[in-house]
């Protein structure tokens, strides 16, 4: 199994790879680069632990390298600053993540290869690959709310004093301000989460709002988040290489689910081998759906906004 990431000299794109060397699935991993010897040294520093891994191949490469590739992943961008959205990169991002599209698209991807766009705000960018790339349905998958939800579980275990991988919660929606939590279907250890001992809606809804503003939080502390972001990027990519059918909260450019049209947000989705495979409908508190749909509408503004005022 072969990925490719674009944008693996940087910290979001060499976390990534870390945890993908950890995972064990990936066979071969390219690091693309705009500084081609930052790549190299950090394929370099791969290679170099992975007699207590795994044969692994680990190389520093240009976009020729990715034609063969199971899986492309996109990091690259420039980062967000300080009290700055992830919306806002928009304008700063798009004529950048267009020109690397260009370059993917001349590497002939193999048919079944599936690109998984993390750049920011990813929502915006997926809508912008699908329509570029010209894949086939499924095959271009944001990142999405992957990494607000396993930020979002990981808080309330520890609020909660319980074990991480029994707290099950998802994010929906975008990406960025107008993201969703589903309370409706949270658990813990299979227990509903408000039945959980020491659940109290204020302290519920604070943990929310951490999650929601990890992203500059991180900013602020480390310049920017590395590890979890390459977990959830992990998640995903495994999803697909091993055809792992998870479902899992990635963005896609929805066509009907939950009302929603011609905007890339993200929704329960089984990802596997084929990339998006289904959407999966859960049943939603009203309230709920009515957050979800602000978030798509949120969305479908702002990029009618931008693209409106791009050249295509």
């Amino acid at each position: 199994m072969k990925v490719s990431i674009i944008g693996g000299g940087g910290l979001v794109g060499s976390c990534a790879a870390f945890a993908l060397q950890c995972g064990r699935a990936v066979r071969e991993l390219v690091l693309i680069d705009a500084n081609a010897e930052l790549a190299s040294g950090q394929a370099l520093d791969l290679q170099h632990g992975s007699p207590s891994v795994a044969d692994q191949v680990f190389v520093g490469g240009d976009y020729g390298a990715i034609a063969d590739s199971d899986v492309v992943c996109i990091t690259a961008g420039l980062r967000r600053k300080p009290d700055e959205s992830r919306l806002a990169l928009i304008n700063r991002n798009l004529e950048l993540f267009r020109s690397i599209l260009d370059q993917v698209r001349g590497a002939k991807l193999r048919d079944d290869a599936v690109v998984l766009v993390v750049s920011n705000p990813v929502d915006i960018l997926t809508q912008v690959a699908t329509e570029q790339l010209g894949l086939a349905p499924g095959r271009v998958i944001g990142l999405g709310t992957q990494l607000d939800t396993i930020r979002f579980c990981s808080l309330l275990a520890a609020e909660l004093k319980a074990p991480a991988t029994q707290v099950k919660a998802l994010i929906l929606g975008e990406h960025g301000d107008s993201m969703v939590p589903i309370w409706s279907s949270a658990t813990v250890g299979g227990l509903p989460l408000e039945k959980y001992p020491g659940a109290s809606s204020g302290a519920l809804q604070q943990i929310f709002q951490r999650a929601r503003s990890s992203g500059a939080e991180m900013l602020k502390l480390k310049g920017g988040a590395g590890f979890a972001v390459g977990i959830a990027i992990r998640d995903v990519i495994e999803s697909v290489l091993l055809d792992q059918r998870r479902l899992l909260p990635v963005s896609t450019v929805q066509n009907g689910a939950y009302g929603i049209r011609d905007v890339a947000l993200s929704v329960p989705t089984v990802v596997s081998r084929h990339g998006a495979s289904q959407i999966v409908e859960i049943d939603l508190w009203p309230k709920e759906l009515q957050g979800l749909r602000a978030s798509a509408a949120a969305l479908r503004k702002t990029l009618d906004q931008v693209l409106s005022g791009s050249s295509r």
